[in-house]
Parts: C-alpha cells; sequence; structure tokens
C-alpha cells in the first residue's frame, strides 16, 4: 500500500485547488492519502495528518474554490528544515510526496528526495506545477496563470473604457500587475486594448523614467487618454525593483506604480492615477479561464498517475501540441531540468512581437 502525501506551496491560485482534487480523484484505491497543512511548514513542523473520508471529501468540496485550501504561504525552507521533513515523513510511514508548487517547490522536492536518498529511505516525489507569474521552466504554461492572464485583460480594457469615459477630467491611469521579475502578466494586459491606448512595461527591458515621460508626453498630442501597465518588477533606470518589504527572506515586490505616478505628475505637470490590479489577480474565481481549470484539474490527475507508475522526480508539464487549433499532451520532465531552467521570463520574440504573443495567449484565456 502506497502512503501518499500532498500539500500546496507559495502563492495560491483560482485553480489551484482543482489540481488538487484531480491529484485526489485519480489516485490508485490502495493508498492512504496525507495532507500537509501550511506547504513547507506543515512538512518541518510535522503537520501532517491522514485524510480520512470526510477530509477528503471537504477537499474536494473546495474544487473550484480560490485560495489553497491546505494552506500554502511562504516559508524558509532550509537543508536543515528539509532533512526534518524527511524525518517527520519517514514517522509517519509515507513514501510518496506530491507537492503543488513554482520554481522553489520543484527545487526542494528534488532536494528532499536526495536527502532522503542518503537517509535510506527510498522517497518517491512529484511536482504539480503553478504560478500566475508564468516564471515556470519546462512547460508551456503552468495552470494559474492563464486565469490571473484574463483577469488583467479584462481589467485593463475596461479601466482603459471608463478613463475614456472621464477625458474631461483625466488623461493617464497607470496599473500595476504582478509577475515578479517576469513580464508575462503585464504583457496580457493588451490583449484587449488596442495598442496605441496603452504602454506596457516589462521588467525584461530596462526603462528610462525620461523616457517614459517623453513617451507619454507625445502620446497625448494625438490622443486623449493612455493607460500605462507596470510589472511589480520593473527597473527603472537600472535601478532595483521597488520593494514594499522582506519577509522570511523573500523581497515582496509592489510599488511601481506608484512610483511612476509621482514621476510623471512632477514631469507633466498633470494629474495621474495609478492603481494596483492586486491579490484580485490570482484570487478572482469570477476571472477563471475554462482552460486554465480543465488543465488544472488534468495535470493533478496525471501527478496522481505518475505516483501509480513509481515513476519519481519528475514534474508534470503542459506540452502545446497546436496553437492554431488548440491543443495540449500533459507529460512529464525532470525536476533537475525544471531547475536548471531557471526563472523563465518572456522570450525576445514574444518582446518584439506582441501580436505573436497574443495569438500564444488566446486559446488560454
Amino acid at each position: 500500500m502506497k502512503r501518499i502525501a500532498i500539500g500546496q506551496a507559495g502563492g495560491p491560485t483560482a485553480v489551484i485547488n482543482t489540481s488538487l482534487a484531480g491529484f485526489i480523484e485519480n489516485l490508485p484505491g490502495n493508498t492512504e492519502l496525507y495532507t500537509v497543512e501550511n506547504g513547507y511548514e506543515g512538512l518541518a513542523e510535522s503537520k501532517i495528518q491522514k485524510a480520512d473520508r470526510k477530509r477528503i471529501q471537504k477537499i474536494l468540496d473546495a474544487k473550484y474554490d480560490s485560495g489553497a485550501c491546505l494552506g500554502s504561504g511562504r516559508y524558509e525552507f532550509t537543508e536543515d528544515k528539509m532533512v526534518q521533513a524527511v524525518k517527520n515523513l519517514k514517522a509517519y510511514g509515507v513514501d510518496s510526496l506530491a507537492f503543488i508548487g513554482g520554481n522553489g517547490t520543484m527545487a526542494a522536492l528534488e532536494k528532499m528526495e536526495e536527502i532522503a536518498r542518503a537517509e535510506g529511505m527510498d522517497l518517491q516525489v512529484i511536482g504539480i506545477p503553478k504560478t500566475v507569474d508564468n516564471d515556470l521552466g519546462m512547460t508551456d504554461h503552468a495552470p494559474g496563470f492563464a486565469s490571473a492572464a484574463r483577469h488583467v485583460a479584462y481589467s485593463v480594457r475596461d479601466i482603459g473604457r471608463d478613463l475614456e469615459s472621464m477625458r474631461n477630467f483625466e488623461k493617464v491611469r497607470i496599473l500595476e500587475t504582478m509577475g515578479r521579475n517576469a513580464g508575462w502578466l503585464a504583457a496580457a494586459a493588451g490583449a484587449l486594448m488596442e495598442e496605441e491606448k496603452c504602454i506596457i512595461c516589462l521588467p525584461e527591458q530596462k526603462i528610462s523614467l525620461k523616457s517614459m515621460a517623453d513617451e507619454v508626453r507625445e502620446r497625448l498630442k494625438s490622443q486623449e487618454t493612455l493607460v500605462v501597465v507596470v510589472s511589480e518588477g520593473v527597473e527603472w533606470d537600472g535601478a532595483n525593483p521597488i520593494s514594499q518589504a522582506i519577509i522570511g527572506g523573500r523581497v515582496v515586490l509592489g510599488g511601481a506604480a506608484t512610483y511612476l505616478q509621482e514621476t510623471l505628475r512632477a514631469k507633466l505637470g498633470m494629474f495621474v492615477r495609478s492603481e494596483n490590479l492586486g491579490i484580485s489577480q490570482r484570487a478572482l474565481s469570477l476571472s477563471v479561464s475554462e482552460t486554465d481549470r480543465q488543465e488544472a484539474y488534468l495535470v493533478g490527475a496525471k501527478a496522481a498517475k505518475l505516483l501509480e507508475e513509481n515513476i519519481s522526480r519528475k514534474m508534470v508539464c503542459i506540452e502545446r501540441e497546436s496553437n492554431i487549433r488548440y491543443n495540449v499532451h500533459i507529460g512529464s520532465c525532470d525536476l533537475q531540468k525544471v531547475k536548471d531552467a531557471g526563472e523563465r521570463t518572456m522570450p525576445l520574440e514574444f518582446i518584439r512581437d506582441r501580436r505573436k504573443f497574443y495569438e500564444w495567449l488566446k486559446p488560454l484565456i
């Protein structure tokens, strides 16, 4: 009998619980399931419990809810804590571990498998991808991104329409998106907007405040309003991205839109308003993309299948087979390759040819 533990880590998405349900509903019959509370913290501090029917049903009832129903959060998962986590799993007799997460999760799973092996324990590990930032390598995209991108695209379009209605009062609005060091979410802002009505600032491109002010001034000579979208990870004039705090060793980005607002007000001598699209990007169930929901379930189901087949050290990945008539294959790749790929930023071809990016994005949102 397999004893399998499952957890969720990092920032939640609007479909992370769908992946969890896909995993649980496709486990083989002869299985004991254990749930890990609050991600890595639960592993390190032994917040692990055997899932009875009542608990499993409660999880399945949250299949389409936002947030991570097991608890996820941020946690500084050092090697010492990983060693303790392996000991905790061994104490429960757990021989298989699946975790839903991003880059940090995939690296942690691989390291825990190595630690277990050194301890003489055979620990099977499988990663289930999720991230709204879409910065996870070795997969065409990650569950969670499509719904966040959909939210951004519709929000920017509709806020732009609202701005046009108020054109005798204000001319420029600045909107900030998530994304950390990758511009996928910010770039999605233009999917439903006329190109001339929107300037998009990506972390992949160094941006001068003077050049930005000059471009806004020039655009307003031929049009009445303008929306500027900035990713939270944008570097202004080569400086580090603006941050709010450092919590548990992790920099919390935010404030780029407010910073640009004050700069443009001073340089242009006009009223400029900024908005942060905030947590709603990853949390709003109304914005869920049907494609995202379906794929989130499928990656969870694939992870259960890999465990049943005694495959280890893999991450489930989405492989796009066709863009004309959208079709994907749910496969897997080595955790080592995911780790080596690092943080996946926007490719140059998508930055240079935004229309090509929107063709890639369209079936997702």
